[in-house]
């Protein structure tokens, strides 16, 4: 077990947005009591007791947060390497000079699309121009930018115009992140999952731009799940060098395990070092010794440590099943079945997108799929 190098600190779930592949919990209401400052404060000097280098300030929309400035400036404190990832909604020049002067590292900005109205509808409220207006700002107070847009059917074939978009605003960095199925994205799946001629397209299209702009900024590209032959490492392993605190103070080695059904951890009950060390949600999946066959013998057991556990229990109701992305997974066909239907047609075939509910509801989610 090493330490981790990076904290997610998901501030609040609150936002202004609505977007339909939202990752964040379906029962937002198990949320609304947030962590208070001073609670934040002693996560803070915990993680970096225990080796954490990167705090990601998260949400929802972490500039809801009163105390985003007050959370900055402690982390500074602690020499933690601070990044803001935020829709830029209520990014003013006013906070914006508020969180550089409590030494805020990196900003992190969202977009949903290149085109104003195409962005808004994703978004679910007027925001595209906010976004723009933030970018500059950011540039204008010499943080790095890096631009994040959630690739799915409705903007990737857009990709060109998203990366001048970008290349427009100084952008040092793009990540072109197509959808994972969690959360809101997994009720929406069948109108989100793009088709394979349409990721091959925007492939080459990041491809091409990436030799180009190579020594003015880094695209990144990836693909999605489905469409991988092998899974991704999960956080680089469960529990392994990456842990969430959640706005309730749960402890999660990934932000999507709020939908496993594992016992919880919290700051309010222990400490950060005690959870990341003796945990049961820490240690359900940490290392090798859980897997099941084909992964137990597999040789890349250790490259990607069995697949994301959460899209095992979401697609099969185990989450120490094989995850259903790896070719070799019993459980295989039900990502293959998913990709002919998102190939079967053409996009108006899709179904239409739901957008995100803001309601703090606590009804219970619909129980995940069992295998039988």
């Amino acid at each position: 077990m090493d330490s981790p190098y990076g904290l997610l600190a998901e501030l609040t779930y609150r936002c202004p947005l609505a977007c339909p592949y939202c990752s964040n919990p379906l029962n937002l209401g198990d949320h609304r009591d947030e962590l208070a400052t001073e609670e934040w404060q002693r996560v803070l000097a915990e993680a970096a007791d225990l080796g954490v280098l990167q705090c990601h300030l998260s949400g929802g929309e972490p500039l809801l947060r009163r105390d985003l400035v007050e959370i900055v400036a402690v982390a500074n404190a602690l020499d933690l390497y601070t990044n803001l990832i935020t829709s830029a909604v209520g990014f003013s020049r006013p906070r914006a000079e508020r969180l550089r002067a409590a030494g805020l590292d990196h900003v992190q900005i969202s977009i949903q699309a290149d085109e104003p109205s195409v962005s808004d509808r994703i978004a679910g409220i007027p925001s595209f121009r906010r976004k723009i207006e933030a970018m500059g700002v950011v540039k204008e107070l010499g943080w790095p930018l890096t631009v994040n847009v959630v690739l799915h059917r409705y903007n990737i074939d857009r990709v060109a115009e998203v990366l001048g978009l970008a290349e427009e605003a100084g952008a040092d960095r793009v990540e072109l992140a197509n959808t994972q199925y969690y959360g809101w994205a997994w009720r929406n799946r069948a109108a989100l999952l793009p088709s394979r001629a349409q990721l091959e397209a925007a492939e080459a299209v990041a491809r091409a731009a990436r030799e180009r702009l190579r020594d003015r900024m880094d695209i990144i590209y990836v693909l999605p799940d489905y469409y991988s032959r092998y899974p991704k490492p999960c956080m680089d392993g469960w529990a392994s060098r990456m842990l969430t605190v959640t706005p309730n103070g749960d402890v999660l080695p990934c932000p999507a395990a709020q939908s496993l059904p594992l016992p919880r951890a919290s700051v309010r009950e222990d400490s950060l070092e005690r959870i990341w060390a003796d945990s049961p949600v820490m240690n359900a999946f940490r290392g090798t010794d859980w897997m099941p066959e084909p992964c137990r013998s597999c040789p890349r057991r250790e490259v990607d440590f069995g697949g994301c556990r959460c899209q095992a229990y979401l697609l099969t109701g185990d989450a120490s099943r094989t995850d259903p992305v790896c070719h070799l997974s019993p459980d295989h066909d039900l990502v293959a079945r998913a990709v002919e239907a998102a190939n079967a047609g053409s996009r108006t075939d899709a179904p239409a997108l739901v957008p995100r509910a803001h309601r703090a509801s606590r009804r219970t989610p619909a129980a995940a799929p069992r295998r039988r």
